[in-house]
């Protein structure tokens, strides 16, 4: 975080203006440039605002402050505007940064954001005026103390825990992150009927009914083929009269390719079993589930009910003719093969390749192994699969995108 000496420096319309003039510039040569007042806070300013630009398009047109530790921690715009719970009243544990908080105004008719460190609150308030969210109130505590009051009714509590420790290690379990949401639950049940807690990318679907029960419904979002969050989405109180509104559900997103949900109790009847019936090698095309799917263990529901073979939720999916609108990827296939690598080797090694990109799904050998065994190193233009389907290892030889598109 920057320091809190700063603070009216950081604030101040000056300052602001300086780094609008700036903003082209290399931060480098603007840290060194002796003729700028604060030239090392701009150039940090300038640095961050330029990678928000992307992340956060709205900080960086309204020109908002960036705290470097808070950029890092916070939530992509594109992952906190897709989130559409709405009311009247949202309390959001843990503003940091405020893009979730800023996202939430925009569906609720009031959001507070609590802020414990000072500094941030009072940035976390200039950026929301200069964003124009004139509906969210910043207060400077904790959640432990706010919720201590217990003086008012909400109809959503958000919280996005700081998943790092004191020295800077990354934390996965709920209990360990800061608010401990679990020690919070009898407070916060006291307030609203609904928790949503954003938990950390590598966090397990199953420890989500685990830790909350059948209340808790889970979504596991992807932006770009990378796992952003996994939300835990939280009933309190009494069940519903109706029993379909109380039903368990899992979602997997994939913003821009599309989302996939399914009741808890339909996903857990799936067999298990791998599909042992004799795969064709005549299959054309190769379908790589998105990551939310593969998490959500949703990949081989979803692709199934396409016509698309798939023998696991770990596994690729396989098909005959192009498959449209798939949350994932879709190659074509040159030629499928079961796993031999001194054949492939030898192949290879006449073929001159010394490099491949290696792709591998469900599959007993790291990427490391499988260039070990065959001589060869990673990336390049040669994109072979690997992978395990009717209890067979496969060698899967991709088209390049040229040659697919041909």
């Amino acid at each position: 975080m920057m320091m809190t000496d700063d603070l009216d420096i950081l604030l101040s319309d000056r300052f602001r203006r300086s780094v609008a003039a700036n903003l082209r510039r290399d931060p480098i040569r603007i840290a060194l440039d002796r003729n700028l007042p604060h030239a090392a806070l701009v150039a940090s300013q300038v640095k961050y605002l330029r990678r928000a630009e992307s992340k956060l398009p709205s900080w960086y047109a309204a020109h908002c402050v960036i705290p470097p530790l808070a950029f890092e921690q916070a939530s992509s715009e594109a992952t906190a505007a897709r989130k559409e719970y709405s009311g009247e009243l949202a309390i959001d544990l843990t503003c940091g940064l405020g893009v979730d908080a800023f996202w939430l105004s925009k569906r609720f008719g009031r959001v507070i954001a609590l802020e414990r460190d000072a500094a941030l609150a009072a940035i976390a308030r200039e950026n929301f005026l200069r964003l124009g969210a004139t509906n969210i109130e910043v207060v400077d505590t904790s959640a432990e103390e706010f919720l201590s009051l217990g003086n008012l009714r909400a109809d959503l509590v958000y919280a996005d825990p700081d998943r790092r420790d004191p020295g800077g290690k990354k934390m996965v379990r709920l209990e360990d992150c800061s608010p401990d949401i679990l020690a919070l639950l009898p407070d916060i049940e006291k307030i609203a009927p609904r928790l949503v807690v954003k938990l950390s990318p590598l966090f397990d679907v199953d420890e989500v009914f685990r830790i909350f029960g059948p209340a808790a419904s889970a979504e596991v979002v992807s932006l770009d083929g990378e796992c952003k969050e996994v939300i835990a989405d939280v009933r309190l109180g009494p069940p519903p009269a109706a029993a379909s509104e109380s039903k368990p559900m899992i979602r997997a997103v994939a913003i821009g390719l599309g989302e996939a949900e399914y009741a808890l109790d339909i996903v857990a009847n799936e067999p298990n079993e791998p599909n042992c019936e004799e795969i064709s090698t005549f299959y054309r095309w190769l379908v790589v589930p998105d990551v939310a799917l593969q998490k959500a263990r949703l990949a081989r529901r979803r692709l199934t009910e396409r016509g698309i073979r798939i023998d696991s939720d770990n596994g690729y999916g396989f098909a005959t003719e192009k498959p449209e609108g798939i949350m994932g990827k879709v190659l074509e296939i040159e030629t499928m093969e079961p796993f031999d690598p001194k054949e492939l080797k030898r192949r290879l090694r006449t073929s001159g390749i010394k490099n491949i990109d290696i792709l591998k799904r469900d599959f007993p050998l790291s990427a490391a192994d499988i260039a070990r065994q065959l001589g060869i190193r990673e990336g390049g233009t040669t994109r072979i699969a690997f992978t395990r389907a009717a209890n067979k290892l496969w060698q899967i030889t991709l088209k390049s995108p040229a040659e697919a598109g041909s």
